[in-house]
């Protein structure tokens, strides 16, 4: 799995951390079962922090996109696919809405059906 950052982005590095796995779950290149780096080795790759990345790993695990097992490390969870794909829509939709001037309540109301 090649992760890359990018350093100009202006989101928080746990949060481009979490969307580049995030990412690589939604194409196909970890498929559910697959174990991940280490935090260490990706920190070491990533030229970051190891508490960064873990922050971003624990995100995605609290999404239920990635499992923590003791002495098997982290691996993509069953379904992952499916629901990486959503939470990367749903993200870009919260960015979409928030440009336009919507509140994520104004949104969550619109899912509602009750504006």
């Amino acid at each position: 799995m090649l992760l890359r950052l990018d350093k100009s982005d202006t989101r928080p590095l746990h949060e481009q951390v979490a969307a580049a796995i995030r990412r690589a779950v939604a194409e196909g290149e970890c498929r559910a079962g697959d174990r991940l780096p280490s935090a260490r080795d990706l920190s070491t790759a990533l030229d970051i922090n190891v508490n960064t990345v873990l922050r971003g790993l624990r995100e995605l695990r609290d999404e239920g996109l990635l499992e923590f097992r003791r002495g098997r490390g982290i691996t993509v969870a069953e379904g992952a696919d499916g629901r990486s794909g959503l939470q990367i829509r749903v993200r870009e939709l919260i960015a979409e809405a928030s440009r336009l001037g919507y509140s994520r309540t104004d949104l969550i109301e619109m899912i509602r059906g009750t504006t």
